[in-house]
C-alpha cells in the first residue's frame, strides 16, 4: 500500500482489512509529512520507507526488492477509495489461471464514485488507444486495485520504470507484452475519505499517454 500524507484516511482501510483477516499488510510511505507512519504502525502494519518520490517508483521498490514471501501480492491505495471486501474476487481470478487480476470500474456490477468527466474522458481514449494498439480488451486503463502472483512479480520487476501515476498503464501494457494472464474484476471505487487526490489529470493523462506511445515502440 503506497502511502503520502494519508493519516486522515490508513488507519480505517487498515482496520477494514485487519477485521477481513488480512494481518500481513505493508505500508511503503512516500517521505510523509504527517502521521502517516505512526498510524499504519499502531495499525499493526509493517512499514517500508520508500527511497525515491512518486507512486510508480513506490511500486518498483517494492516489487524489486524481497521484503516478503507471499502466493498474492495485493496493491491497493491508502486514501480508502478501494474496498478490502473486494481482495477474495481477486484472489478467485488468480486462482482460476490468472498472473494478474485487475480492478475494473467499468464492468458490470463496478462503478466509480470518484470520477469527474474529464477523467472519465481521458481514461476511456487512453484504454481504447490501449486496446488497439495492443489488440487488447480492457475496460479500465488507470486503476490501480490489483493482485498479482509471483510469476507476474517475478516477469516485471526488472523492466518497469515508471516514477509516477502511469505505472498501472506500464503494468497493463507490459503484462500484455511477457504474454502474462490478465483478468479484470469488477470493483467499486468510492470517493476518497478526506483530503485531495495527489494525481493531476492533465499532467498525469500526458505521462500515461507518453508511456503509452514509448511502450508500443520499444515492443
Amino acid at each position: 500500500m503506497p502511502a503520502f500524507n494519508e493519516e486522515k484516511n490508513i488507519e480505517e482501510v487498515l482496520c477494514d482489512l485487519n477485521n477481513l483477516g488480512f494481518d500481513n499488510v505493508w505500508v511503503i510511505d512516500g517521505q510523509s509529512k504527517d502521521n502517516t507512519v505512526k498510524v499504519a504502525a499502531k495499525q499493526g502494519a509493517k512499514i517500508i520507507l520508500q527511497v525515491g518520490k512518486g507512486k510508480g517508483d513506490a511500486v518498483r521498490q517494492v516489487l524489486s526488492n524481497q521484503y516478503f514471501d507471499f502466493d498474492a501480492l495485493v496493491l491497493m491505495d491508502a486514501d480508502g477509495s478501494m474496498d478490502p471486501a473486494e481482495i477474495p474476487a481477486f484472489i478467485e481470478a488468480l486462482d482460476s489461471g490468472a498472473d494478474i487480476a485487475k480492478g475494473s470500474r467499468f464492468l458490470k456490477s463496478g462503478r466509480t464514485h470518484d470520477m469527474g468527466a474529464t477523467r472519465r474522458f481521458g481514461n476511456s481514449i487512453l484504454m481504447l488507444l490501449v486496446n488497439f494498439l495492443w489488440s487488447a480488451k480492457y475496460t479500465d486503463l488507470c486503476y490501480g486495485y490489483l493482485v498479482f502472483n509471483k510469476q507476474a512479480v517475478k516477469k516485471l520487476a526488472p523492466v518497469l520504470k515508471s516514477e509516477g501515476f502511469e505505472i498501472e498503464t506500464e503494468i497493463f501494457v507490459k503484462a500484455l507484452d511477457l504474454g502474462l494472464v490478465v483478468k479484470e474484476v469488477p470493483s467499486v471505487e468510492s470517493e476518497r475519505k478526506n483530503g485531495t487526490s495527489n494525481l493531476h489529470a492533465f499532467k498525469d493523462g500526458f505521462k500515461i499517454l507518453k508511456t503509452i506511445i514509448q511502450e508500443f515502440i520499444n515492443s
